[in-house]
């Protein structure tokens, strides 16, 4: 979900695109399981929240990973997973 989320941004640049194509093919990519799916339905029906951001706060949750994104508002209601924004310090390149 967050390798569609990041690079079908459409106001990705093509620099920004070429870096999270870097990222995303040395991260390790979760599944999309039925323990994701169940938990994500639980996020929406406690928040009002787009099923992307339901999807990803969900992964965090079952895999137990700190999520990280630039939009920590999205995110600040959801109990559980530890949030962080990766370029609040700036851009980390």
């Amino acid at each position: 979900m967050s390798v569609v989320e990041v690079l079908g941004y459409h106001k990705l640049s093509e620099a920004d695109r070429a870096h999270f194509e870097v990222f995303f093919a040395a991260a390790e990519v979760l599944p999309l399981s039925d323990s994701v799916v169940v938990r994500a339905v639980a996020v929406r029906q406690a928040r009002k929240m787009s099923l992307g951001d339901a999807l990803v706060a969900a992964t965090a949750l079952v895999f137990g990973r700190e999520l990280f994104t630039h939009n920590l508002k999205d995110f600040a209601r959801v109990p559980g997973p530890v949030v962080s924004d990766p370029l609040a310090d700036g851009d980390p390149a």
